[in-house]
């Protein structure tokens, strides 16, 4: 893993995400929005939108990842829980979903921040995945942060279909012993209907958020605190 990996990051998103590009897509933002408030399906919305503006695939793909409707907002920032009260407790953690993020956080790749204040990533997992460099240094800052809020374990899930799961649950426990936090990696064929059944979860996956009990921000506090030039882009 000497190699230099750029996870998520692609040279036209110069383009793409360019300040006037950005101007574009927080007016079409503001008109999915809309009509995801009357009802409209999602994926209809941001083809018919898309196709009006004329975006790329990334751009659409951003603005699929930074809307979701009011009241899905709401819901969503209703459950969202501070670091005081997960001290003490146990988090469930969507493991791809978290630490891929922070590899594209640490590759300079765009990031998306939107109506429900998570940061997500454009990177697009589709059943493969291999570690990088930039791995080392996601798990490292996701251990000391945690270790350093007294948190009581972590509770890892990873999609077993997904190339190299097994290759990174040794290389978290890797880090679980460096920390000594108690630790438990998973390896399941769908993380997602675990997750959305239970508290304390970490993930930006919108399916899981509006269906769990409450979710922690983790990927965004580790960014502020630990990756602050982060090319995180606000559409809202």
């Amino acid at each position: 893993m000497s190699k230099i990996s750029k996870r998520g990051f692609d040279l036209n998103d110069k383009r793409w995400f360019s300040e006037k590009e950005i101007i574009r897509l927080r007016k079409a933002h503001e008109e999915i929005k809309w009509l995801l408030d009357r009802d409209y399906k999602l994926e209809s919305i941001i083809n018919f939108v898309g196709s009006r503006y004329q975006f790329s695939t990334r751009q659409r793909d951003a603005l699929k990842r930074a809307t979701c409707s009011s009241a899905n907002e709401l819901l969503r920032k209703s459950k969202e829980i501070s670091i005081n009260d997960i001290k003490g407790q146990s988090l469930n953690i969507d493991g791809f979903n978290l630490i891929i993020n922070l590899e594209v956080a640490l590759s300079g790749g765009t990031l998306i921040t939107g109506d429900d204040g998570l940061v997500r990533d454009l990177a697009g997992l589709r059943g493969t995945y291999k570690l990088i460099d930039k791995t080392d240094i996601a798990l490292d800052y996701i251990f000391n942060f945690l270790n350093s809020i007294d948190i009581e374990s972590i509770n890892i899930y990873l999609d077993s279909p997904v190339s190299n799961s097994g290759n990174l649950k040794i290389k978290i426990f890797e880090y679980a012993e460096k920390y000594n936090l108690n630790t438990s990696v998973e390896l399941v064929n769908n993380a997602d209907v675990i997750l959305e059944k239970l508290n304390n979860v970490v993930t930006s996956d919108a399916t899981i958020l509006d269906k769990c009990i409450s979710h922690f921000n983790l990927s965004k506090t580790i960014i502020d605190k630990y990756i602050q030039d982060a090319n995180i882009i606000s559409l809202i």
